[in-house]
């Protein structure tokens, strides 16, 4: 192989991975990242995807919320709900394993589990349930104070689609 083509396989192999024409983000997590209470186009998924569009980026996000989905409900759901090429992974999740009686560390290991398997396939985990608590306590609930309404899904695709690069 020559210098200019090796210079040239090395270019479009570093374009691929920097800016994939299609590169894939999934949403996992319970209700909030479901869109509980709000239209399909209003929960975050498809603000960050709209988001990600008007900035130039072509990335898919797939909404993959469950209602009333655990930590632990999402860590056996990794292989079927995440493909193969998916790049980020958006973590909306702990708050349904402590309502039903779960306990905080083991919310954070079944996070670091996720966080841990998801890496070994190359794919980042932002995990956004910080924010996602935020926007609650900025008054961006529903009635029920659990679930975010259209302001609050559309706060928290904002602050996810700030760390998207």
């Amino acid at each position: 192989m020559t210098v200019r083509r090796a210079a040239f396989a090395l270019i479009a192999l570093a374009l691929f991975w920097i800016a994939p024409a299609n590169a894939q983000i999934v949403a996992l997590g319970g209700s909030n990242v479901r869109g509980y209470g709000v239209s399909r186009s209003e929960a975050f998924p498809a603000r960050l995807e709209a988001m990600l569009r008007a900035r130039g980026k072509t990335w898919s996000v797939v909404n993959e919320g469950v209602s009333g989905q655990t930590t632990a409900g999402v860590l056996g759901r990794l292989g079927s709900t995440v493909p193969q090429g998916a790049r980020i992974v958006v973590l909306v999740a702990g708050g349904n394993d402590l309502r039903f009686g779960g306990t905080l560390e083991s919310v954070r290991a079944n996070k670091r589990l996720i966080v841990e398997r998801l890496a070994a396939r190359g794919v980042r985990v932002i995990d956004a349930t910080p924010q996602m608590y935020a926007a609650l306590r900025r008054g961006m609930a529903q009635a029920d104070r659990i679930h975010l309404t259209p302001e609050g899904h559309r706060w928290l695709a904002a602050q996810i689609a700030s760390q998207i690069r």
